[in-house]
């Protein structure tokens, strides 16, 4: 579960107020979407869930614990892909990988397990033993969803996670989320893409300039909207400049 209660955090001594009193609740068992134009506060709001940055107000709840008095034990049950695959250059895929299990506890016979059958779905057994700063984007961003999918925490933190997938990579993914989800465990990502947003979550929450603007089922959105319409016309709707 992620819980978020009156957050707030600005730059620029205040000037910028980039997430503004935003509340959320995301339960466990749920596909979240956090959709919201560029400087929305989606990335903020993120780094402030996976505790890299800091709020200036509010709190943030992870699987019952505050993630700011008890960071080591949230960051534990969390994984988080961000938006930029930047990952140490000079490892080999597998040494990243085996950092990432060193890192999260996983024994070694079961990351050799999960680190080969994920690197075969995305096609990288064959780049495993190259290193990363040889991989394309792509590949940096299937080896970092394979050190996240290693771990197999309770809550899942993705900021643009599909970017840069092929579209059979893509499809694995959801698929992954879909039974993280169904086993009780907890996704949160941000996208741009309104399908897959519209297809893929159970909920959906939308900000702008800071704000949480709507929240809740394509249906409830489209009540909230008064639109009958695709996720797309809703969500330029509500985020008219």
């Amino acid at each position: 579960m992620i819980e978020l209660k009156n957050v707030c955090k600005s730059y620029n001594k205040g000037a910028v107020r980039a997430v503004d009193d935003l509340t959320l609740t995301v339960p466990p068992g749920e596909i979240f979407g956090f959709l919201g134009p560029n400087g929305a506060g989606k990335t903020t709001t993120i780094k402030m869930i996976v505790g890299i940055l800091a709020p200036d107000a509010g709190s943030i709840i992870i699987e019952g614990r505050d993630n700011r008095r008890e960071a080591l034990a949230c960051k534990a049950v969390t994984a988080y892909v961000p938006d930029a695959p930047e990952i140490y250059e000079r490892l080999t895929g597998m040494e990243y990988l085996n950092f990432i299990g060193d890192v999260y506890g996983v024994p070694a016979a079961t990351r050799a397990e999960r680190a080969t059958r994920w690197l075969e779905v995305f096609e990288l057994a064959g780049a495993a033993a190259d290193p990363i700063q040889t991989y394309s984007h792509g590949m940096r961003q299937k080896i970092v969803l394979t050190g996240a999918l290693l771990v197999e925490p309770r809550v899942f933190v993705l900021d643009e996670p599909l970017t840069g997938l092929d579209p059979r990579s893509a499809h694995h993914l959801k698929e992954a989320m879909r039974g993280h989800c169904d086993r009780g465990g907890t996704l949160f990502f941000s996208t741009h893409v309104m399908e897959v947003a519209e297809k893929f979550c159970d909920r959906i929450a939308i900000i702008n300039k800071g704000r949480l603007t709507a929240c809740g089922t394509l249906e409830e959105l489209r009540r909230q909207a008064g639109e009958s319409e695709s996720l797309e016309k809703i969500f330029l709707e509500l985020t008219q400049p």
